[in-house]
């Protein structure tokens, strides 16, 4: 019995090159899995990458899912290996900071969806708590957007003190508190509804303007101004 040869490094190519140049004449014709099937063949240029983007779909259900899926998620996937993890979190981190500079040229933050947009971009798969802090100057422009804590899986330990220095240090007018649940829910917890009564009690003391804290999940958000809670 004859063994069935395996395609060469030359019918991948060839197979590659076809799909690019579909991708120039129209790429909203490739399917998701041919787009997929590009981006990784700049992290596998020597195998046919097809098979792994159908893997990956069929992994985690969409193209989205797959960009902001957790590195030990991607590791269950047969062909990813470190090469390919290093380019992903590449990849990650280009798009999340990419997010944030599209916040970052907006002149005024007044919308509690264009931070929780960022947050998930920053936050999409994490397998834990982080909080991270939004700086705005008097006329709600964005000053900073940086991290202030890790925490575990189902909490993060932040005194408002933290919170505090930092926006006193950047000399900010005002302050909006983000968080991630990786657990799914955003409903606050009584922790968090704990701290946000303690900022908005003390933030006025500090000639602070305490806006909102933002509970994000990877598809949702909970404000709680929007809420009335603050």
């Amino acid at each position: 019995m004859t063994e069935k040869a395996s395609p060469s490094p030359l019918a991948h190519s060839g197979h590659r090159a076809r799909v690019r140049q579909r991708l120039e004449r129209d790429a909203t014709a490739l399917a998701d899995y041919e787009v997929l099937e590009l981006l990784l063949g700049y992290g596998l240029t020597r195998k046919d990458t097809k098979p792994l983007a159908k893997a990956l779909l069929q992994r985690f259900g969409n193209i989205r899912a797959v960009m902001d899926a957790r590195e030990e998620d991607l590791q269950e996937v047969q062909g990813i290996g470190k090469g390919l993890l290093a380019f992903w979190k590449v990849l990650q981190e280009a798009h999340r900071r990419y997010m944030a500079s599209q916040v970052q040229k907006r002149t005024v933050l007044a919308d509690p969806a264009s931070v929780a947009q960022m947050a998930q971009a920053r936050l999409a798969g994490c397998p834990h708590e982080e909080c991270w802090l939004v700086l705005v100057d008097q006329g709600n422009r964005l000053m900073a957007w940086e991290r202030l804590r890790h925490g575990g899986v189902t909490s993060v330990f932040l005194e408002p003190r933290d919170v505090f220095e930092r926006a006193l240090l950047r000399k900010a007018s005002g302050i909006i508190l983000v968080h991630n649940h990786p657990g799914g829910n955003p409903e606050p917890s009584p922790a968090d509804q704990k701290l946000t009564g303690e900022l908005q009690a003390l933030a006025p003391r500090m000639g602070l303007r305490f806006l909102d804290h933002i509970i994000v999940t990877d598809e949702d958000c909970y404000s709680m101004t929007r809420s009335q809670r603050i």
